[in-house]
Parts: C-alpha cells; sequence; structure tokens
C-alpha cells in the first residue's frame, strides 16, 4: 500500500507596517484572528492561525511591522520578527505598491535563507495596472529567487493562487498542531486584542500607543462568561482621556468590545474594564515580559 504524503510548515509573514499582513492573515485562514486598523504597529506580537487539510497543515504566522524601536516595546516586538526569521520554512514578504522595503539585513536574511519566497504585492486595488506591472518587473529584478504575485487581501483577489503556490512549496512533514486547533493563543489573548483594537478606533495620536491590556479573570459558566480586563496606560493624563468625561468613553469601549467578544466566543459575556497608570511600561523589561512580549 503506497505510504500517503503529508505536508506541513511555517509560513512566515513579514513587512512593514500597515501593508495589509493582518489582513492577509484573516483571509487565508478563514477567521478574524489578528486585529486590523488603519494605525501603524497595530500588531505586537507574533499570531499563528493554522489551516489544516488531510494530506497538509499550513501554520500561518504574523508579525509585528518592522519599525526602529523608540521605546523597549519595539525592541520585543523585533524579537517577534528575528524568531520568524529563523523558524520559516516559507517567507510570505508582504509590500504593497510603491513600498520601498528599506531593512536591506531582512531581506539578506530571506536571500541567504536558501527557503521559498513568495513576494506578496498587496493592496492593488489601489493601484494601476501599468504601475503593479512595473512594481512586478522590480521586484523580479531584486529579488530573482521569489515567486512574485499581486494581490488584494482585502477583496481576496488572487488568495487561491497564493494557497496553491503554498502548498506546492510546503515540505513533507507530519503536522505540527492537533488537526482541531485554528491557533497557539488563548482565549484570554484574543480578548485583550479586542479590546486594544476598540481603543486604536476609538482614540487618537499617542493614547492608543501607550496602552496595554491585560485580562486579569475570565470565569466561565453555563450562560455567561464574566471578564475583569485592566488597560494599562503610561501617564495619568492617558488614564482621565482612556475614561472620559463621566466614564462615557471607557463605557463606549466596553460596550463595542463586549459584543465582538460574544461574537467570539459564542456565548453572553459580562465585561469590566478597569485603566491604571503604569508609567513608562513601554521601557519596562519586567513589564514587559509580564504582558507576554518574549519568546
Amino acid at each position: 500500500m503506497e505510504k500517503k504524503i503529508h505536508k506541513s510548515g511555517f509560513v512566515n509573514i513579514i513587512g512593514n507596517p500597515n501593508v495589509g499582513k493582518s489582513t492577509l492573515l484573516n483571509a487565508l485562514v478563514g477567521e478574524k484572528l489578528a486585529i486590523i486598523t488603519s494605525k501603524a504597529q497595530t500588531t505586537r506580537h507574533r499570531l499563528m492561525g493554522i489551516v489544516h487539510g488531510e494530506d497538509f497543515q499550513i501554520v500561518y504566522s504574523d508579525t509585528p511591522g518592522i519599525v526602529d524601536p523608540h521605546y523597549k516595546l519595539h525592541e520585543y516586538m523585533m524579537k517577534f520578527i528575528d524568531s520568524a526569521l529563523i523558524d520559516a520554512d516559507i517567507f510570505l514578504l508582504v509590500i504593497e505598491v510603491n513600498d520601498k522595503f528599506n531593512h536591506p539585513e531582512v531581506l539578506d536574511k530571506i536571500k541567504n535563507s536558501g527557503l521559498p519566497i513568495i513576494l506578496l504585492i498587496n493592496k492593488i486595488d489601489l493601484s494601476d495596472q501599468e504601475t503593479v506591472v512595473q512594481q512586478i518587473n522590480e521586484w523580479q529584478i531584486k529579488l530573482p529567487m521569489a515567486e512574485v504575485i499581486p494581490i488584494s487581501a482585502l477583496n481576496h483577489f488572487n488568495l487561491e493562487q497564493v494557497f496553491n503556490t503554498l502548498l506546492e512549496k510546503l515540505p513533507e512533514n507530519p503536522p505540527y498542531f492537533p488537526k482541531d486547533e485554528l491557533t497557539d493563543k488563548s482565549q484570554r489573548f484574543f480578548v485583550s486584542e479586542i479590546i486594544r483594537e476598540k481603543i486604536l478606533l476609538f482614540y487618537k495620536k499617542e493614547i492608543p500607543y501607550s496602552v496595554e491590556v491585560v485580562v486579569e479573570s475570565f470565569k466561565e459558566s453555563d450562560k455567561i462568561i464574566k471578564i475583569f480586563a485592566l488597560i494599562f496606560v503610561a501617564r495619568e493624563s492617558q488614564k482621565a482621556i482612556i475614561i472620559g468625561h463621566g466614564g462615557l468613553a471607557l463605557k463606549k469601549v466596553g460596550t463595542e468590545a463586549r459584543k465582538d467578544i460574544e461574537d467570539f466566543v459564542g456565548k453572553q459575556v459580562f465585561l469590566e474594564l478597569t485603566v491604571k497608570v503604569n508609567k513608562d511600561w513601554r521601557d519596562k523589561d519586567l513589564q514587559l515580559k509580564r504582558f507576554g512580549y518574549q519568546q
């Protein structure tokens, strides 16, 4: 009897902030795992989404956008990218039209890895055909070993071609995760990310980047999940802005987050939010480790 071949591998998504990596992950996995906003640095952690078939398993890994570190937080975020450059089986390098990607050290690591590279030119729906063709030609010269595919992750354009190309290049391996697993993250992680997404959407300027959300308590019964979450900010003035006049701003965050959490867990949710000041948490190693920023 002929032995059945099983393919499995880590497909690591690399790129600048705001090029659509999280939108791509959600589209490829078919679930909303990563939060998406128009603000840069929305993704702070490395997030895996797992797609299974009878004879394959693709472990997609979304990473933060590449930034020049201004805080220790950024340094920890860049460590997630470093690990993604080491443990990949296939690289999905995502750029958008006219994205320069000025990170020669990252390009060199990808080039020298000897691994398959698929370069995705995203957001082509916002450009014209002539520009897209020009970009494809430029990248084929710059990265001759890469397969270049123009896509629109938002509109799911050409994602079937991406999937078929990945399947073709996936190495032969047994599955790395149980076949019913969708991600490597816990429900608490996704709850904190949903709350943080609302803060990214509802507040301006520095506020969203000064915030970290921690789920302190997650108690589940047959009918309801009671969640108590802390919103940490770096300064007292930020606490006042998050809470808002008469607590209205925080109430809006809680109401909108609760709706999304209920959709995510499929159950009624009671959500309590408290805002605390943790001075300069973005530059404190101990706090960053407590918030999950470690390998």
